[in-house]
């Protein structure tokens, strides 16, 4: 028997509107001022905590294997099944810069638009229904 916090990982995934809206705004309107790299960052490191927040309930709640680092979440979750290969490597990519952005901030280029902000409105509303989806087949 399982205990999954569904509420919990809910909460989390009702996020998620609110991130791709301001996404795909920023980058509709990137021009490369400071303030938009600074919503930029933001926007990555959100993205980030949202998708391996509800990946360690996921874990947790189905008593997957361990995680060690963020990047082991999204292993985890994927090899469980809960999101498709394609939208597994894409989340990789982004677990990779959460270091840049939380412990080598001083270095990010904050003028460039970054690959995967573009990407990343499509990939967050992917894991939200790919989320769902297996919690569905779970229940």
């Amino acid at each position: 028997m399982y205990y999954v916090n569904v509420q919990d990982i809910r909460l989390r995934l009702d996020a998620i509107p609110e991130l791709t809206e301001a996404l795909d705004q920023l980058t509709a309107e990137w021009s490369g001022t400071l303030l938009q790299g600074l919503a930029q960052e933001r926007l990555l490191h959100l993205a980030i905590e949202t998708v391996t927040d509800v990946g360690s309930c996921l874990i947790d709640g189905y008593l997957m294997r361990d995680a060690s680092s963020y990047s082991d979440i999204i292993e985890i979750i994927g090899a469980e099944g809960v999101l498709d290969e394609e939208l597994n490597k894409q989340l990789q990519c982004l677990a990779q810069l959460r270091r840049p952005l939380v412990q080598e901030y001083y270095s990010w280029p904050r003028r460039e638009l970054h690959d995967s902000t573009v990407q990343l409105a499509g990939w967050l509303r992917s894991f939200g229904e790919q989320v769902e989806s297996y919690l569905r087949k779970e229940q």
